[in-house]
C-alpha cells in the first residue's frame, strides 16, 4: 500500500523515503523504556472515537503477509485481561483481546529492526497509532503508549529502533546509526500499515504517532523526513538536537566530577527548595507550589545558597560544588569561540530523576546516554576528556546528519494537512524545555513570523512542574494527560492529548487548553492536583482559590523566547 492511504498517487512507501531528506536525530534521555507499563483498567474513557466492526482474517495467518525488506516473524491471539510482554516482570492489565504480530525489518544488510503491532480483535476504531521509544531503545517499549493505544481502539505499533541488545555495540555500523536516527520509524510504518491492511482488509483511515524523549525526537524526525507517513504527531520532550543535548550531558559530567565538586542528593534537595522558595508564585504559579511554572521568570542567585565552612553536610555547598552548580545552569559553550552549544539546566530541576545526581555519575550515565561518543571515538573512550571545540566538531561531522532533527521547515507536513503537538515539562532535566521553546520559535520564523498561522498546524504546551515525559519521570507538578509514559487512561478528551489531536485532524477542531493531573499514590489513585496546559506562548496564571484545581488558573500570554539559544553551527 502507499503511505497515507495512497494520497500521493504513484508513490510507494519506499519511493517516499527520499522526500524531505533533512537533518534528523536519534536521541534521548530516558532510562524508562524497559519498565513495565501499568494501565488503570477502571478508567472511564469517554472518547469521541467510535469503534467500527471489521471482517478481519484469522490472526495466525498474518505470518503470510509480505512486507518490503522485512518478514513477519509471529502472529498470536492474546485473550482479554492481563498480558506480560517478553522480558517484562509486570503484567499489563485491562487489555482487550488482540492480535500480537512481530516483524523484522532489514532495509540494509546490517539492519536488524524489530517491530511489534497490536491489533484489537474487536472494536477497531479504523486508526493506526505508532508509539515512540526511550533512551537508546534496544527493545520494544511497552510502557510508551502501545497498551493505551490498544485500549482506545487503535491498532498500535512500536520498534526497538534497531539497537538491540545494546546501543553501545554499534561502533562502526553507520547503517544502524541511520536506523536509530530516523529509518526504523519509517520501516515500522511500512510494516504496520501492511499488517493493518491485511488483518482488517482495509487500511487505517488516519494514522498518528506519539512519543516522548527519544520518542519525541522520532516524532520531529518523522515530520521533517517523512511528512506523508502520519496525519497527526505528538512530540513530547523531543531530544531533537541530540549531539548537542549530549554535549550538555558531557558538560555537566565534567563539571560535577571536578575535584571536590560531587554533589549529593541531599544538597540538591536543599538547592531546589531554595529556588522554589525564592520564585514560586512569582512566575504565574501559586505561592504554595513546590515547583516553578515558568523558570524563565526566576532570577535566583546561586551565590545566596549557604556556604560550607567548618563542615560539609547537606545544608550547604562547598566552593567547588557551587562552581559546578553554576556551570550546569550556564550550559555548554565552545571554549575557543564562546558560541553556545546547548542551553543549561533550568532552575527547579536540580534534584529530580535524570538530573545532577544521575548526570554526575561517571559510570552509569555515560553508558546509558553518551553512545554518540562511543560511536565516534570507540570503546573505552574517556568521557571526561571531551573537548567542546574540536571533539564537538568531530561528533557533529559524523553523527549530526543521522541523529539531529533540527530543521524548522515543516511546510510539506503542513501542506499535507498534518497536525503537530509538542509538549515538555517545566521541571524536565533530561530534555530541558528551553530547547523546545527555541525550536518552536524557529518554526514560527520559518512560517514568516506568523504565530497564529503556526498554531494552525503546530502547538506547544509546557506542563508546570512535570519532570521527564510524565509522572514516571518525576516532578512535583502535573504529569498525566494521555501522553506517552502516562500511567492512567484519561477520563475524557479534555484530559487527553491524543484525543485532542484526533479531533484536530479529523474534525478540524484546534486543541484548547488541556487539563493535566497529578495522581495520589497507593490503592485507588485519584487526581490530587490539576492544571490547565496552555498553548505557547500562554501559560497558566493563578487567580486565587484552591491551587489544586484547574479552575483556579487561566491561560494568559507569557513572554516569547527568553531562553539560551545555541549558535547556528550547533543547530546542524
Amino acid at each position: 500500500m502507499t503511505i497515507r492511504d495512497c494520497e500521493q498517487p504513484g508513490l510507494t512507501a519506499r519511493e517516499l523515503e527520499g522526500i524531505s531528506m533533512v537533518s534528523c536525530l536519534a536521541a534521548a534521555s530516558i532510562i524508562l523504556s524497559s519498565c513495565g507499563g501499568h494501565v488503570d483498567n477502571n478508567s472511564n474513557n469517554n472518547s469521541t472515537i467510535t469503534p467500527t466492526t471489521s471482517a478481519q482474517v484469522p490472526c495466525e495467518t498474518l505470518t503470510n503477509v509480505a512486507i518490503p525488506a522485512g518478514i513477519v516473524q509471529s502472529a498470536q491471539s492474546i485473550a482479554t485481561g492481563s498480558y506480560t510482554p517478553p522480558g517484562q516482570n509486570t503484567p499489563i492489565t485491562g487489555l482487550p483481546a488482540f492480535c500480537r504480530v512481530t516483524a523484522l525489518m532489514q532495509p540494509t544488510p546490517d539492519s536488524h529492526i524489530n517491530v511489534e503491532i497490536w491489533l484489537p480483535q474487536a472494536g477497531w476504531n479504523s486508526r493506526f497509532l505508532a508509539t515512540g521509544n526511550g533512551g537508546g531503545a534496544g527493545s520494544i517499549a511497552y510502557s510508551t503508549g502501545i497498551a493505551m493505544g490498544l485500549q482506545r481502539g487503535f491498532a498500535s505499533a512500536n520498534t526497538d529502533l534497531g539497537t538491540s541488545p545494546n546501543i553501545n555495540n554499534m561502533v562502526g555500523h553507520p547503517e544502524r546509526w541511520n536506523d536509530f536516527g530516523y529509518r526504523a520509524n519509517h520501516e515500522m510504518t511500512i510494516a504496520a500499515k501492511a499488517i493493518v491492511s491485511a488483518y482488517y482488509k482495509t487500511g487505517p483511515k488516519t494514522s498518528y504517532f506519539s512519543g516522548c524523549s527519544t520518542g519525541g525526537q522520532q516524532a520531529l524526525s518523522i515530520a521533517q523526513r517523512y511528512p506523508n507517513d502520519y496525519n497527526g504527531i505528538i512530540a513530547g520532550a523531543p531530544a531533537f538536537n541530540r549531539t548537542h543535548l549530549n554535549a550538555m550531558f558531557s558538560w555537566n559530567l565534567k563539571a560535577l566530577n571536578a575535584p571536590g565538586a560531587k554533589v549529593s542528593q541531599g544538597k540538591l534537595d536543599m538547592v531546589t527548595r531554595s529556588v522554589v522558595a525564592a520564585c514560586a508564585g512569582k512566575d504565574g504559579g501559586a505561592p504554595t507550589d513546590g515547583f516553578l511554572t515558568d523558570p524563565r521568570q526566576c532570577n535566583f542567585n546561586p551565590d545566596t545558597l549557604p556556604k560550607c565552612s567548618n563542615s560539609d553536610d547537606d545544608t550547604c555547598l562547598t566552593a567547588a560544588q557551587l562552581t559546578a552548580l553554576k556551570a550546569t545552569y550556564a550550559g555548554p559553550t565552545n571554549p575557543s569561540t564562546g558560541e553556545r552549544i546547548f542551553s543549561g539546566m533550568p532552575f527547579g530541576t536540580e534534584n529530580l530523576p535524570l538530573s545532577l545526581v544521575n548526570q554526575g555519575d561517571a559510570t552509569t550515565w555515560p553508558a546509558q546516554q553518551l553512545y554518540d561518543l562511543v560511536w565516534t571515538f570507540g570503546t573505552g573512550y574517556d568521557y571526561l576528556s571531551f573537548d567542546f571545540d574540536h571533539n564537538m566538531d568531530t561528533v557533529d561531522a559524523l553523527l549530526a546528519p543521522p541523529l539531529n532533527a533540527n530543521s524548522a521547515d515543516l511546510n510539506e507536513f503542513k501542506s499535507n494537512g498534518g497536525k503537530l503537538i509538542m509538549y515538555g515539562g517545566s521541571a524536565d532535566p533530561g530534555v530541558p524545555f528551553p530547547s523546545e521553546i527555541e525550536y518552536y520559535e524557529r518554526v514560527v520564523r520559518d512560517q514568516g513570523g506568523d504565530l497564529a498561522g503556526t498554531q494552525g498546524f503546530f502547538r506547544y504546551y509546557v506542563a508546570p512542574g512535570m519532570g521527564h515525559c510524565a509522572s514516571v519521570g518525576g516532578g512535583p507538578g502535573v504529569g498525566e494527560f494521555g501522553q506517552s509514559y502516562a500511567t492512567y487512561l484519561p477520563p475524557d478528551k479534555t484530559h487527553d492529548v491524543l484525543l485532542q489531536l484526533v479531533d484536530w485532524v479529523e474534525n478540524k477542531t484546534p486543541p484548547g487548553p488541556l487539563v493535566a493531573s497529578k495522581y495520589s499514590t497507593g490503592v485507588n489513585p485519584q487526581p490530587v492536583m490539576q492544571r490547565p496546559l496552555c498553548a505557547y506562548p500562554q501559560l497558566p496564571v493563578y487567580q486565587g482559590g484552591d491551587a489544586n484545581q484547574a479552575s483556579s488558573f487561566v491561560c494568559k500570554d507569557a513572554q516569547r523566547g527568553g531562553v539560551q539559544t545555541p549558535a547556528p553551527r550547533y543547530l546542524n
